[in-house]
């Protein structure tokens, strides 16, 4: 039997393959629980520095597999439940390389990711509106965040697709790719990503993270003791080598 959840290293890029073509990536309960043990190896892995999601065979996921679920409804909610795999941001960041259906829990997973980059086929959508089956994978929590309640609303009370231009127009996707270079375009930016220096990289992006429902002053107290082992143990470090010329013209890595 074929693997639902494939891990692939490249150097310090780990690739998390969804693997249910057949059902295009839905996930049962089983691949859901191996996809949040994947996320956290992941994240647990000091030599690993930025994730890849993707999905195998031109779709994402087409959210939770409603096969499994007219049997046994219990499952798992993949964001609220502490075991479940999108539950809380991990410690690094990761990027969504979206092929084809990324609806329903598909668009969970999405959401979940610091970086989401499309193909020409990508398809978001609340598209179990039409089966009643709720969205607690996060959803209803992150859309509103990262795109505004409007947009969000219509999404999810119509189910409605929204092509890759659709969602670049919105903020849902931030690159657009052709599908035969997409998940090389999504490891050429993992790879960019996890040559800087780490810590000023990863205090920013938990800055930026933490700050939502704070006031400006909380959020700026917070983003100053974030900075303070980046700046303790980096900053002087990378100034010296600006002031040597490495970042002249645009220069640097």
């Amino acid at each position: 039997m074929a693997q639902k959840i494939l891990i692939q290293k490249d150097g310090p890029i780990t690739i998390i393959t969804l693997n249910r073509p057949e059902v295009r990536n839905a996930l049962d309960h089983e691949s859901a629980d191996l996809l949040a043990a994947a996320l956290q190896e992941f994240d647990q892995d000091g030599e690993q520095r930025v994730g890849i999601i993707t999905g195998a065979e031109g779709s994402f996921c087409a959210g939770a597999d409603l096969k499994e679920a007219a049997e046994n409804i219990n499952y798992k909610a993949w964001a609220g439940h502490p075991d479940g795999p999108l539950h809380k941001p991990l410690s690094k960041p990761l990027i969504a390389a979206v092929s084809g259906a990324a609806v329903a829990g598909g668009l969970g997973i999405t959401l979940y990711c610091d970086i989401r980059i499309a193909d020409e086929t990508a398809v978001f959508g609340v598209f179990c509106r039409r089966w009643g089956v709720p969205m607690s994978d996060g959803t209803p929590t992150r859309l509103p965040r990262l795109i505004g309640i409007g947009p969000a609303m219509d999404m999810m009370l119509t189910g409605k697709g929204v092509t890759a231009g659709e969602a670049k127009e919105l903020g849902l996707v931030t690159r657009l790719s052709k599908s035969a270079h997409l998940l090389d375009d999504a490891k050429k930016l993992a790879h960019q990503i996890a040559a800087f220096p780490p810590l000023a990289m990863l205090s920013d992006r938990h800055a930026l993270l933490d700050q939502e429902g704070r006031t400006e002053a909380e959020a700026l107290q917070r983003e100053m003791e974030f900075a303070q082992e980046a700046q303790f143990n980096e900053a002087q470090s990378g100034a010296d080598r600006f002031a040597k010329g490495e970042g002249r013209h645009g220069r640097f890595h």
